[in-house]
This record gives structure tokens, sequence and C-alpha cells, in this order.
């Protein structure tokens, strides 16, 4: 199941997520025919890691 951030809008440009048990797969809510991005669980977990603020 796909997933869009909370402070998506109908104009704003955002992506979804779709987690599973291999990682995680990303996409552009305005052009979701364009297909996806694909992460392996460890690039996913790095990649929040990242985007934690502290």
């Amino acid at each position: 199941m796909w997933h869009k951030s909370s402070y998506s809008g109908a104009s704003s440009n955002c992506v979804e997520t779709r987690e599973h048990e291999d990682g995680a797969d990303v996409r552009d809510t305005q052009n979701r025919e364009a297909g996806h991005l694909s992460f392996d669980r460890a690039e996913w977990l790095a990649a929040l890691a990242a985007t934690v603020t502290k």
C-alpha cells in the first residue's frame, strides 16, 4: 500500500512510499505513471536515519 506524506496537498510536489520486507519504493505523486525508485532495506534505513532531526 502506498502512503502519501501528511504535508502533501493538491498542488504540491510530494512523494509516496511503499515499504516491504526487502526495503521500500518511492514515487512522485504528480507522475505515478513514470514508475518508482526501489531501495533495499539498508539503503532505506540509512535514508530514514539521515532525515531525522535532532
